[in-house]
């Protein structure tokens, strides 16, 4: 469950949703002109605590902006992406969302990124009867509204994200599988509930608890955490994070002389080289984490995604960026499917039965909107991300027994 400040936090989202419920200006696109560019409307974190998978998210749009467009457009007319900045605040994500809507007249819509900034944007979505495709939002809070234009184009949400991960140690022979865990996670409403999610599997596999701690959002020093974690020396650590408390973790504990024999993190270690160049390229080995995307996955679409990427950014797509095209091939499945961007009741329906082929896989989604699949399991190995679980899906054979900063091992 969700500690104190967390559902404070999330009540008091839950109070602004309500009231834009109420205050929200209707009407989708209103004045709009059929016959020039479908704009389609997003506030993504560009400045502030999330401001590395919000760029990472805006180039995933634009990506699919630019291959759509090489199609020919959507029913015939190019895609223009109208995006704000949110700056990582709550308060402006409310105003952008609005003003895309009753401003810049927007036809469509397209999420934010983390369950903390969708939960007031996909209200006022709602409110708007605007169909609303999350690329990173997995609070189970999210789902829990009755709302019916919000969709998530993830695997699951984030009570199950690392399901996979949890389940293989709680597999692992008795020799092999820790005995004593730590979860500190950021007072954020995905990160708490994945790390929860993780805990509560160990624990029934007799994996004791010795270390929790939720860490304030603006926090930037982890050395006491790290001081008391090495102090509970457990063998695993499960941090629920983002990327700069991530990355922050990581290099207290790396100064703190703790190495955990696992280490497993939410979100930061996606981020490809941006985590590698934060933490240290040497720091990576075998870190573990739930992961939505593949450079290297096989799935219709993908090589197109990542060649396309590179073209545009000259560097590997980070996940985040992954599951913003995948949001865009979801808006872009229902619009066609339905012929008509102004019957967006009709576009949730049709996702509500349906699902959709994405470069993540297929992807379906339970009448509230959550994900019905299962999350990969990625793994750092030589300076490079592996998917290693499911086996079926896997890039590589080998999983890393552990973490090994400093590159030994």
């Amino acid at each position: 469950m969700p500690t104190s400040p967390q559902r404070r936090r999330l009540m008091a989202v839950a109070t602004v949703s309500c009231l834009l419920l109420v205050t929200a200006a209707c009407g989708s696109g209103a004045g709009s002109d059929s016959n020039g560019p479908i704009k389609i409307g997003a506030s993504l974190p560009l400045t502030g605590e999330f401001s590395q998978p919000g760029q990472a998210a805006k180039r995933g749009y634009q990506v699919w902006q630019e291959m759509i467009n090489k199609q020919g457009g959507l029913l015939g007319r190019k895609v223009q992406l109208v995006i704000k900045d949110d700056g990582s605040n709550q308060n402006a994500i409310v105003a952008d969302y609005n003003a895309l809507i009753s401003q810049d007249k927007v036809e469509l819509l397209l999420g934010t990124f983390s369950s903390l900034l969708n939960l007031p944007a996909s209200a006022v979505a709602e409110r708007n009867q605007m169909l609303y495709i999350e690329p990173a939002g997995g609070s189970p809070e999210m789902f829990s509204r009755g709302f019916k234009y919000l969709f998530f184009s993830q695997q699951a949400t984030a009570d199950k994200q690392g399901a996979g991960f949890a389940n293989w140690i709680a597999g692992l022979p008795a020799a092999q599988r820790p005995r004593t865990a730590a979860y500190p996670a950021i007072d954020d409403p995905f990160a708490g509930p994945t790390a929860d999610g993780v805990r509560k599997i160990l624990e029934k596999a007799g994996v004791r608890t010795v270390y929790r701690k939720t860490y304030a959002i603006d926090t930037k020093n982890f050395d006491s955490i790290a001081g008391a974690m090495k102090a509970a020396a457990p063998d695993l650590v499960v941090n629920g994070a983002q990327f700069e408390d991530g990355v922050g973790l990581v290099r207290s504990m790396v100064k703190a002389g703790f190495k955990p024999k696992w280490l497993y993190q939410t979100t930061a270690p996606s981020l490809g080289t941006q985590y590698a160049k934060a933490v240290g390229p040497e720091n990576t080995e075998g870190v573990m984490f739930a992961i939505s995307h593949a450079v290297q996955a096989k799935t219709p679409g993908n090589q197109e995604f990542v060649d396309q990427y590179r073209a545009m950014f000259k560097d590997a797509p980070p996940e985040d960026a992954a599951d913003a095209y995948a949001a865009g091939q979801i808006l872009q499945a229902a619009v066609e499917q339905v012929g008509n961007v102004s019957e967006q009741g009709r576009m949730a329906d049709w996702l509500r039965a349906n699902d959709v082929q994405t470069i993540l896989g297929k992807l379906g989604w339970n009448d509230d909107g959550s994900p019905t699949g299962s999350f990969l399991t990625g793994q750092w190995q030589n300076g490079q991300v592996q998917i290693v679980l499911p086996a079926n899906v896997a890039t590589t054979s080998r999983i890393v027994q552990g973490w090994k900063p400093g590159g030994t091992g």
